[in-house]
C-alpha cells in the first residue's frame, strides 16, 4: 500500500500525446504512429517518454519486432479509450480537425463557464485568470468554427452543441482520473475517492454497514457522501462526479443512460412519538389518522406518493404537513407534538429499537418498494469503488425485516 512518501503519479492529460500513445499501441510501431499522426519519429518519442515521466512506470516493452504494451500501458490504454469514446463523437460534430487541436485546459474551461454561465465566476472556481478562461473558449469556438456560448444581457448560455461537448468532456476526463487510480491500484498503492449519493434510507442503514466492513480492508480510501434531492444527485451521476447513488428505485428507470440494481425491498411505516394519543390503539384507519399533523419526503418522492395514496379516499386529508426527509427533524419533532411521521421501515428501525418511535399497528405491506444502486450505464468502477459497491450489494442481500 501506498506509505504516503510520495505521491501516486500522475497523467497531466495532454490529449495529443493520449492519442499518440493509443496509435503506438495499435501499431506496435513509432514509425507507424508518426505517419498516421503527421508527427516526426522523434516527436513520437518524445511524447511516449514524457507520460512515461510523468506516471513514474514502464508503458511499452522495447523488441526488434515493436513496441508492446506492458501491463501498466494497457490499463492506461483501456481508460484513455474510453474517454475519447465519449469525447470524439462530441468534438466530431463540431469539426473533425479537433480531435488534434483540442486541449484539456480548454475542456475544462468550456465546462466551467457552462456551469457558471459568467467567465469571473468560471475563473473563479478554476482558480485562473479571467482572461486566461475567456481566451481558452474564444480559441476553442474559433478553430470549431461556431459560436459555443450566446452572450445575453444577464449571463452566457450554452448552446446546445456546448451542452453535449461539456457533457462528454466532463465524462472523458472522469475516465482518464479513473486511469490515474487504476495504476497506482497496480502498484498496490491505496488511490483515489469514492463519491455516494446516498437517499434517506442509504444513509442510515445500507451506508454505515457498508463503510464499516469497506474500512477493514480500505482504511485510508476517501469516502464522500452526498445527499440531496433525487433530481440533484442524479444530474451528479449523470456528469461523473457522483459514482452511484443508493435509494429507492424508480419505475421507470429515470433516463436511458443510468441502470438500476436491486438491493432489497421496503415498506414504509407510520410513527408517532412514545405519548401520542394513537398509541396503542388498534383498528386504526385513514380517517383517524388524517386529523393530525405530519412530517413527510418532499412531493415526487416515492415515500410521498404512498403517502398521498394512503388518504385518497379520505374527504379531508391533511393539511398540516411538514416536508422533511430528516430521520433526525421527524424523531425530535415526534416526541415533542402530536405529529405522525412517514417513514422507511429500514430508516426508523433503529429508532423503534430503541423505543425513541413508535409503530402504528397498519397493514402497509402494499407499500413495498425496491430500493437499489443507480449507476451511469458502462459505467466501469477501479478496484476500490467496484470492493464498496460489492459489499453494498452484499448488504442488501442479507436484509430481512419484519414491518
Amino acid at each position: 500500500m501506498n506509505n504516503g512518501t510520495s505521491p501516486t503519479p500522475q497523467i497531466q492529460h495532454n490529449l495529443r500525446h493520449l492519442r499518440v500513445f493509443l496509435t503506438v499501441v495499435t501499431t506496435n510501431s513509432v514509425t507507424k504512429t508518426a505517419a498516421a499522426c503527421h508527427l516526426s519519429q522523434p516527436a513520437v518519442t518524445q511524447a511516449l517518454a514524457k507520460i512515461e515521466r510523468e506516471l513514474r512506470t514502464k508503458l511499452f516493452t522495447r523488441t526488434p519486432q515493436g513496441l508492446f504494451a506492458t501491463p501498466h500501458g494497457d490499463i492506461l490504454a483501456k481508460r484513455a479509450r474510453r474517454a475519447f469514446g465519449y469525447l470524439d463523437p462530441a468534438l466530431d460534430e463540431l469539426s473533425p480537425r479537433l480531435r488534434m487541436l483540442t486541449t484539456t485546459s480548454q475542456l475544462r474551461a468550456l465546462i466551467a463557464v457552462r456551469e457558471c454561465e459568467n467567465f469571473t465566476l468560471a475563473a473563479k472556481k478554476l482558480g485562473l485568470a479571467q482572461p486566461t478562461v475567456h481566451r481558452a473558449v474564444t480559441q476553442f469556438e474559433e478553430e470549431a468554427g461556431r459560436t459555443l456560448f450566446d452572450r445575453k444581457s444577464f449571463g452566457i448560455v450554452a448552446t446546445k452543441a456546448a451542452n453535449g461537448l461539456a457533457q462528454a468532456a466532463r465524462l472523458a476526463l472522469a475516465e482518464l482520473a479513473q486511469a490515474e487510480v487504476d495504476l497506482a491500484d497496480a502498484n498496490d498503492e491505496e488511490a483515489g475517492k469514492i463519491i455516494i449519493g446516498a437517499m434517506p434510507l442509504s444513509r442510515s442503514f445500507v451506508l454505515p454497514r457498508a463503510i464499516a466492513e469497506f474500512r477493514k480492508l480500505r482504511p485510508r480510501t476517501p469516502l464522500h457522501v452526498l445527499e440531496g434531492p433525487y433530481s440533484d444527485l442524479l444530474a451528479g451521476l449523470r456528469r461523473g462526479e457522483i459514482d452511484f447513488l443508493i435509494g429507492a428505485m424508480r419505475d421507470p428507470p429515470p433516463i436511458g443512460d443510468v441502470e438500476q440494481r436491486l438491493l432489497f425491498s421496503d415498506t414504509i411505516v407510520i410513527v408517532a412519538g412514545n405519548d401520542h394519543p394513537l398509541v396503542g390503539r388498534k383498528d386504526l384507519t385513514s380517517r383517524d389518522l388524517a386529523s393530525f399533523p405530519w412530517v413527510v419526503g418532499q412531493t415526487g418522492t416515492p415515500i410521498r406518493r404512498h403517502f398521498d395514496a394512503l388518504f385518497a379516499s379520505v374527504d379531508n386529508p391533511p393539511s398540516s404537513i411538514v416536508e422533511s426527509s430528516s430521520l433526525i427533524l421527524m424523531r425530535e419533532l415526534l416526541a415533542r407534538t402530536d405529529h405522525l411521521g412517514c417513514i422507511s421501515f429500514l430508516q426508523a428501525q433503529a429508532e423503534l429499537s430503541r423505543g425513541l418511535l413508535q409503530a402504528l399497528p397498519l397493514d402497509l405491506k402494499h407499500t413495498a418498494r425496491p430500493i437499489g444502486v443507480t449507476l451511469r450505464a458502462e459505467w466501469l468502477p477501479t478496484a476500490a469503488q467496484q470492493l464498496f459497491l460489492d459489499l453494498v450489494m452484499q448488504t442488501g442481500s442479507t436484509t430481512s425485516f419484519d414491518a
